[in-house]
């Protein structure tokens, strides 16, 4: 019985010293973290989102160039601005159709109102806090927001975090005139793999799969996501259709001369990759994810491994 409580105590240090660690590691990250507004009600999907204010004039509203960017038909494209002034922030209603109010006060136009820690801001029908420089609650949320966009197999996008930037992009890419391309791309007889290696392989393969193409792969401003199950999406701002070409058969290349070792077997892995590039007749980025889609599977229709526009 000594012996078990002994166990028990150690266990007990053990796990307060963990907890006492992780505390410490929050409070050394919420010292660096910038005043930020986070998302309160809007968008059931975006619930949670940070936009840190690391400079001045970050605009809220509803157009895609918006720095606080909601698509919400309450929203003005322009409808609010916050100001970074000797490290404190003020807000400032840009002439919004429905106005800005802070805790139950509707702001006068033009005017600049200094926030202060939790202060509630709506803005149409959307609902943000403000949380000041260093404020702890600013790593926790945006933990748990992060969370919930990250396939957790893989460590990269995952649909419903996709589907966000994806909207974005195409707005973007609508108001700027600058070209968007969606890429997509499925393993090769996945089912085979998981069928003579087990699950576990499978995940392997997965994962290594994902790691090479975000280490090596794409750019930094590139977007990469799991769709679903082996099926990955890579969203590609500002190239021409030449260089998304490229990009395309550099990823069908690499994959197919990369090993995957499992318990000492080399697993053969190829792609199947479709890509489209935005047109003026799609209304939607679902529309070019859909040509991209379909353009896939005509490359596993054709005999897999292979690249194929839509």
């Amino acid at each position: 019985m000594v012996g078990e409580a002994e166990d028990e105590s150690n266990s007990l240090d053990k796990t307060s010293v963990v907890q006492s660690d992780t505390f410490k590691v929050r409070i050394a990250q919420a010292g660096d973290a910038p005043p930020c507004m986070v998302l309160l009600v809007g968008p059931p999907n975006e619930i949670g989102r940070q936009w840190p204010i690391e400079s001045s004039d970050y605009v809220i509203g509803r157009s895609p160039t918006a720095h606080v960017h909601i698509e919400d038909r309450s929203l003005s494209k322009s409808h609010a601005k916050l100001v970074l002034q000797g490290g404190e922030v003020s807000i400032i209603d840009l002439e919004s159709t429905n106005k800005t109010v802070v805790n139950d006060k509707i702001l006068a136009s033009l005017q600049g109102y200094r926030l202060k820690n939790n202060d509630q801001i709506k803005c149409g029908n959307i609902i943000f806090k403000f949380l000041e420089r260093g404020n702890i609650e600013t790593v926790s949320v945006a933990q748990t927001f992060n969370k919930a966009l990250i396939d957790p197999l893989t460590g990269i996008n995952n649909r419903g975090a996709l589907n966000n930037q994806g909207v974005d992009l195409f707005n973007k890419s609508r108001i700027l005139g600058s070209p968007l391309a969606v890429i997509v791309f499925d393993i090769d007889f996945f089912k085979k793999i998981n069928d003579t290696h087990g699950h576990v392989a499978g995940d392997y393969v997965l994962k290594e799969l994902a790691r090479i193409v975000r280490e090596s792969l794409i750019r930094g401003n590139d977007y990469f996501a799991r769709y679903g199950g082996e099926e990955f999406c890579l969203l590609v701002m500002g190239s021409p259709i030449k260089q998304v070409e490229e990009i395309c058969e550099r990823i069908r290349r690499t994959i197919q001369d990369s090993s995957f070792i499992y318990e000492g077997q080399n697993i053969p892995v190829t792609i199947s990759a479709g890509y489209s590039m935005i047109t003026e007749t799609d209304q939607s980025w679902n529309d070019v994810f859909k040509r991209s889609d379909a353009a896939m599977y005509t490359s596993k229709r054709e005999g897999r491994n292979k690249v194929t526009g839509g």
